[in-house]
């Protein structure tokens, strides 16, 4: 099913940021393909999800899980029972399957919430950020954009050997 064939919602505009997010989701994946296909090298840092190619994808869609996981419970909908991320050690031959499932399970939790419940109220993210729903899910929207922005600059670096500015 394409994302924009996703069912009605409530409010257009958490349907149209579970869209938007589904199309970075994929964007990302296909960028980090190509980054692995160079064997990119990360830059060095104590960031343990920056590690790796294999635990930065790791991070994206373990977040993308968290994000959809983190609304239910504060909206108190149900759980949406999203299996847990392939391990770094295999995300690579995984990471289509469990985008696809991952992105099917973020279709419908929030379908039926009305608009009030994404404005107003504001809960604390796992990370210590108070933030209301439609602003979590423009975080989640922005989340995959930011780490292929990132991907796709160290692969222009490379292709260019431009220096890497950090």
């Amino acid at each position: 099913m394409k994302p924009e064939n996703i069912i009605p919602y409530k409010y257009n505009g958490a349907r149209s940021m579970v869209i938007m997010h589904e199309k970075h989701m994929k964007s990302l994946l296909q960028t980090w393909k190509e980054a692995k296909k160079i064997n990119l090298a990360l830059p060095k840092t104590d960031n343990p999800d920056y590690k790796s190619l294999e635990t930065l994808l790791y991070h994206i869609f373990r977040a993308a899980r968290g994000y959809m996981t983190w609304m239910c419970e504060k909206l108190e909908l149900p759980d949406p029972e999203i299996k847990p991320i392939p391990k770094p050690d295999v995300i690579e031959n995984e990471a289509d399957e469990y985008l696809t499932y991952l992105m099917e399970k973020w279709r419908t939790p929030l379908a039926d919430v009305p608009i009030d419940k994404f404005e107003y109220g504001t809960y604390t993210s796992r990370w210590g950020v108070d933030y209301c729903i439609d602003a979590m899910l423009e975080h989640a929207v922005m989340h995959p954009i930011r780490h292929e922005f990132q991907l796709k600059d160290l692969i222009k670096n490379v292709k260019t050997k431009t220096p890497d500015f950090n």
